[in-house]
């Protein structure tokens, strides 16, 4: 009576050890790239988010008001991928996040992160190609990182310091200190009084008017 390794041929064993080869390559591979995509630190995660930016801004062929959508569309695509606004919206909002279901949640993080947009990038977009960022130390404590810039604007040093936080493998930013003002405290403190008077509908419904008013200036 045959065995059960009797009954596997030659052909049968090359084929499976060249299976086992192959998975096992793949495994090597993929750890590889997981592990170099894990060892990238709060610095490297950053750096290329703010290079994109820059070049969108500084690129002609998106210069000009008439080309204001598409630059952007090119910016916040870019910014989605370094800058964590859902925990910016988190933050901002403060205990007053627990208290809002999720649909909610999802509504503030697109009003606040439309606000920014209007606020931050409008500002931006008034680069003139003079600016320089200088990448200083960068502190890491467990799951949150500091990095220290300084920003070179036709002479003039403004230091800016950018607080990540690490969810898996990724660093994205959820505040920025720029001259000792953090744009989450100080967004807080604004929320946290019309909250106390006009409750959360209250500050979704400025939220909504503050960015509709932007769509007003430019129509204009």
């Amino acid at each position: 009576m045959k065995s059960f390794y009797d009954t596997i041929s030659c052909k049968d064993i090359t084929m499976t050890i060249k299976r086992l080869f192959f998975l096992v390559l793949c495994f090597c591979l993929f750890s590889g790239l997981a592990h170099a995509r894990a060892s990238l630190g709060p610095t490297e995660e950053l750096k290329p988010t703010l290079d994109k930016i820059k070049e969108i801004l500084a690129d002609p062929d998106l210069a000009g008001s008439e080309r204001k959508a598409k630059r952007r569309e090119k910016i916040m695509a870019v910014a989605v991928q370094g800058f964590d606004f859902a925990e910016m919206s988190k933050r901002v909002l403060g205990k007053t996040w627990k208290t809002i279901d999720e649909q909610q949640r999802v509504h503030f993080e697109q009003l606040f992160t439309k606000l920014l947009e209007n606020v931050y990038i409008g500002k931006l977009e008034s680069y003139s190609g003079g600016q320089n960022v200088q990448f200083q130390e960068e502190r890491i404590k467990g799951k949150r990182a500091v990095v220290n810039t300084v920003v070179d604007d036709n002479g003039v040093a403004i230091p800016v310091r950018y607080v990540m936080l690490q969810k898996g493998s990724i660093w994205k930013v959820y505040d920025i200190n720029i001259e000792g003002v953090s744009l989450v405290r100080n967004y807080r403190e604004q929320f946290k009084s019309i909250l106390r008077k006009e409750k959360y509908d209250g500050l979704v419904k400025i939220l909504e008017e503050k960015n509709a008013s932007f769509i007003d200036e430019e129509s204009n």
